[in-house]
């Protein structure tokens, strides 16, 4: 403040655009918003002229200068500057400039957060604007009667072309139709979170549309830029698109506004009077979702786009005994205080119902929509089934391949037969990608433009880069290897996922712009700091675990003894060798099976497969068990190796201790033997397969990174940064060796925290989908009279030698076989409506593609203009107060 002095005339004035009398009951001091608003931009002289304006009633600087009694040419100087502010409005009327003030919201606070060199010169422009809902918010609660607030919800016009009842001021294409000057500017609402450094990755970039004396004013003073009736139409379609949704200024008048706001619900304060408030009543339309749950299945489209989290995913099963449904209250017949407020509205955004839903959703790593894809597979929608994969997903054809497939081993319907089998759907689905003509790529969201580097080309990086890329950033992935791909291409034998399908799902990213330099070690051959100097803005680390683990014992040096990933890289770079004689593989999980079927097929004699772990306890998934027993792969359970035995420097065989338990009392990894009990099995090869470690190199050198005690990367385990702020990380190198899929989910978070932190003043967590999915709870699921219906299954035609030993030999599923396969799903899960949270934007509907929910007129109301707002809220208080009365009653009698 200057000279730390209150300004007295601008305290005046904040008092007269809130119709109180300095000094009186609830007058507004200097520690409210509503001063604290313009205290940096308005002196007391630009005050004295504000004070002789009138709300909403043009008046010409000569008419200002007489009332203020100030020089006409200063009083002219003074207006210019107000408007400027954002105090008051300025239009050229019969060729004289007229000046006039309007309402705090929606008015003179956004008006002010529009200025955009005021509001980074002064910050508490930005945070007085967030203050202010805080302040009028809870006085606000319950008395507003539906349609008349000072916002009000427009839903998204295709939302509601099937309804008769509809009225010409519930479409957005009316407000543009009747209007002549049009401007965009930024969304005042994000200008102020950006500002504090709340943001929530809505960028305010050219969003909100002004019309006829808004846009006069807006174009006049900088904050906005002319555009045609088109253009509008089209920042309209974009915003939907982006899965935003609209409000007006609703004060002007039924059928009347001069601005449509394209806005999000994490970060609209308009929005806030629900989510935060839950006020919904105050800022929504005459509309409601519906959902039609036999149409329904769960796919959460809907539930993300939500701005006021309205929608959950819940269940449509029948149950044993029925589900407890929550009491919802709400201030409609209630007294509301803070005890009833959701103040932590932006972090809490639950996705699914108390008593959980689909569990193939739920399990599943990166929570897919696969209830979704199933019923579009079923349709034969193919590339729509596609495109909700890769919404989660960029790489289904992979995971068609490999995945451990959590989705299965949790489908409800293993508690009939046994569960859909929902990779091979996937499979079939991904590859008709595989062909050209059928390829999905999806839109450029955005563009921009900021450089990112990905360092590692495995399922994590390509995940980040794919997401980056359709938000239109510069992305470029670095590789130390010449093959891109990571594990998926070096480390999982061709008999598995053969690298023509890796290689189709990369060229995708090609196609969406993402670099790749293959060949480049970060931290040997270019340094981080040097990539800074390139302009890159943020780093992904995504390494893999690329290196084998030693198990430290007699003989591991020998250069017949290798580890398992160096084996299989160099397989799959086409420099391994014919193995003569016996093989022991150490190891029972995944990669030592791989390791196991690829010594059988480069020529081995025999291939003994030897872990500590007991047949039933083998961290190998039980598919894979089976297929190298079938190819008679011999697995020694429960033993643990000793040394390897070299003799005249050839090794001969492992000796091997009994395994007597993996896990000590705490269930840790603490292996005990009986030292006495040994076995010694041949073998000219030996392959350790017990883990893998990560090779960081120089790469984090002179960084603030820190590591865990297993040398994987310390970060957020929400937001993958780490200590150095601008590093981010995911997949093996952060979590140590787990699936691609779980890499996969991890790039796409990781994605969206870094274009939060290269856009300035936003949050990493704020507004954000935490991703939290619980199960339905299937022992109170009523299943009888569910048909057993077979499941469908592929022929494996694996072959061991020739030509064909490193092809994949797995067939899929016909067509034929996915329609009956697709029967089986028994759609657990469906969408429900909190119909009170609920504000009737339509943003659901154009997300469903299964025409599963619909916008129903629900009220009829017309809205209100300022002048008329008093009677009608009086009369909602009084109308309010006696609803709460008649239930207290209600009440005593039900207790007595």
């Amino acid at each position: 403040m200057e000279n730390n002095q209150v300004k007295l005339k601008v305290l005046e004035f904040a008092n007269k655009v809130s119709n109180k009398k300095m000094g009186s009951k609830g007058a507004i001091t200097a520690s409210d918003p509503r001063y604290f608003i313009m205290e940096p931009v308005v002196t007391d002289e630009m005050a004295e002229v504000a004070l002789a304006m009138e709300f909403r009633k043009p008046m010409s600087a000569e008419e200002l200068s007489i009332r203020c009694g100030k020089p006409l040419e200063l009083t002219e100087k003074l207006c210019w500057e107000l408007s400027l502010a954002g105090v008051c409005f300025v239009n050229k009327k019969d060729g004289v400039d007229k000046y006039w003030y309007d309402t705090w919201v929606p008015g003179i606070m956004e008006m002010m957060c529009n200025n955009l060199e005021n509001v980074r010169k002064y910050p508490q422009i930005a945070r007085a604007f967030e203050e202010y809902g805080r302040v009028v918010g809870p006085m606000s609660v319950g008395k507003f009667p539906i349609g008349v607030g000072v916002m009000r919800v427009i839903p998204i016009e295709t939302a509601i072309q099937g309804e008769t009842r509809k009225a010409s001021y519930e479409e957005v294409s009316k407000y543009l139709n009747d209007a002549h000057i049009f401007s965009v500017s930024d969304c005042s609402c994000r200008t102020s979170r950006e500002a504090i450094g709340e943001g929530c990755g809505h960028l305010k970039e050219d969003m909100c549309i002004q019309m006829d004396h808004a846009a006069e004013y807006y174009i006049r003073t900088g904050r906005g830029k002319e555009i045609t009736r088109e253009e509008a139409f089209e920042i309209i379609r974009r915003a939907e698109e982006n899965g935003l949704m609209h409000q007006i200024p609703n004060l002007d008048g039924s059928g009347k506004t001069h601005a449509i706001c394209n806005c999000c619900g994490c970060s609209c304060y308009a929005m806030r009077i629900a989510s935060m408030f839950k006020n919904s009543d105050m800022v929504r339309s005459n509309y409601v979702a519906h959902v039609d749950s036999e149409k329904c299945v769960a796919c959460g489209q809907c539930v993300e786009n939500c701005p006021t989290n309205a929608v959950k995913l819940g269940q449509k099963l029948g149950t044993i005994n029925p589900i407890k449904q929550a009491k919802i209250e709400t201030p409609r017949d209630m007294k509301w205080g803070p005890e009833k407020f959701n103040t932590d509205y932006r972090t809490n955004r639950s996705n699914v119902v108390d008593s959980g839903t689909s569990p193939c959703k739920s399990e599943c790593p990166a929570h897919i929509a696969v209830q979704g894809y199933i019923r579009l597979a079923a349709q034969g929608k193919y590339k729509e089934a596609l495109e909700l994969i890769k919404h989660e997903n960029p790489f289904p054809a992979v995971c068609g391949r490999i995945c451990p497939r959590k989705c299965e081993s949790a489908c409800t319907r293993c508690e009939i037969d046994k569960a859909v089998a929902i990779d091979e759907i996937k499979k079939f689905i991904a590859d008709q990608e595989l062909n050209n003509e059928n390829r999905y790529v999806p839109k450029l969201r955005h563009n921009y433009g900021k450089k990112i580097a990905i360092i590692g080309a495995g399922p994590a990086g390509l995940s980040c880069a794919y997401y980056l890329a359709i938000d239109g950033y510069k992305v470029t992935v670095f590789e130390k290897q010449n093959k891109l791909g990571g594990m998926l291409t070096l480390g999982i034998p061709n008999y598995r996922l053969e690298k023509d399908v890796v290689n189709a799902e990369i060229d995708i990213l090609k196609e969406l712009g993402v670099e790749f330099k293959t060949g480049v070690e970060v931290g040997k051959d270019i340094t981080l700091d040097e990539l800074r100097k390139q302009e890159f803005k943020a780093f992904y680390i995504a390494i893999g675990a690329q290196k084998g683990r030693k198990l430290n014992i007699e003989g591991e040096d020998h250069e017949d003894v290798v580890s398992g990933v160096d084996f299989l890289r160099n397989v799959n770079l086409g420099n391994s060798k014919t193995l003569d004689g016996n093989v022991v593989v150490i190891g029972g999980g995944n990669v030592a099976i791989d390791v196991a079927r690829t010594a059988v097929r480069l020529g081995a004699s025999k291939v003994d497969m030897v872990c500590l772990e007991s047949r039933e306890t083998m961290p190998a998934l039980e598919e894979e068990i089976h297929e190298a027993l079938e190819e008679s792969v011999h697995i020694n359970n429960s033993w643990g190796p000793k040394r390897i035995v070299v003799e005249n420097n050839k090794v001969v065989g492992v000796e091997f201790k009994k395994c007597i338990s993996v896990l000590d009392e705490n269930n840790r990894f603490n292996p005990k033997y009986d030292e006495d009990y040994t076995i010694i099995i041949p073998a000219s090869h030996v392959l350790i397969s017990v883990g893998q470690a990560i090779d960081w190199g120089n790469l984090l050198d002179n960084t603030e990174a820190e590591f865990n005690p297993n040398k994987t990367l310390c970060a957020d385990g929400f937001t993958y940064q780490t200590n150095h702020k601008d590093i981010f990380t995911g997949g093996d190198c952060y979590t140590g060796p787990r699936f691609a899929i779980d890499a996969i989910a991890a790039g796409k978070q990781a994605a969206i925290s870094i274009h939060r932190f290269v856009q300035p003043g936003q949050s990493l967590v704020l507004g954000r989908d935490r991703r939290e999915y619980i199960a339905i709870d299937k022992d109170n699921l009523d299943l009888q009279g569910y048909d057993r219906i077979p499941r469908e299954s592929v022929k494996h035609n694996y072959k061991t030698s020739g030509s064909e030993a490193f092809k994949d030999g797995r067939l899929t599923f016909t067509e034929a076989q996915l329609k009956k396969e697709t029967e089986r799903c028994l759609g657990c899960g469906a969408a429900v409506v909190d119909e009170y949270m609920c504000v009737g934007c339509g943003q659901c509907t154009t997300k469903c593609k299964f025409d599963a929910i619909s916008l129903v007129r629900t009220y009829d109301s017309k809205g209100a203009s300022y002048e008329e707002l008093k009677p009608l809220v009086l009369k909602q208080i009084v109308k309010r107060e006696v609803k709460i009365i008649s239930k207290n009653i209600k009440n005593v009698f039900v207790k007595e």
